[in-house]
């Protein structure tokens, strides 16, 4: 026996079927929003102003590894080995590793 199971979007303004999610994001929350084709129309109008004057919004730049970085990483991963934490040998270190090194050395 098989099953079908058929999802309905619903408009999120006046209940009737949906035609597409918009998704969205102000003041740092991201929203999504069920819309038929007259108000996903009337949402992106009503955007338009400010998304003409508005830049886009990449992931912030990479702050590229420096030799010190790389240096603290390893003297942090010695300390944690010397008192039996385990931490693995690539990738980031658990910051309360990190916070506990710099409280029993000095670090910063």
């Amino acid at each position: 026996m098989a099953t079908k199971i058929t999802v309905a979007l619903e408009d999120d303004l006046d209940g009737g079927p949906a035609d597409e999610t918009m998704r969205f994001a102000v003041g740092g929350t991201a929203y999504e929003i069920d819309l038929n084709k007259k108000n996903a129309r009337a949402f992106r109008k009503q955007l338009a102003p400010f998304v003409e004057h508005a830049r886009g919004a990449g992931r912030g730049q990479r702050r590229p590894r420096t030799s010190s970085g790389r240096q603290r990483s390893g003297d942090i991963r010695a300390w944690a080995t010397q008192q039996g934490i385990a931490v693995s040998d690539r990738g980031r270190i658990p910051a309360s590793v990190v916070a506990q090194c710099d409280a029993a050395t000095g670090g910063a």
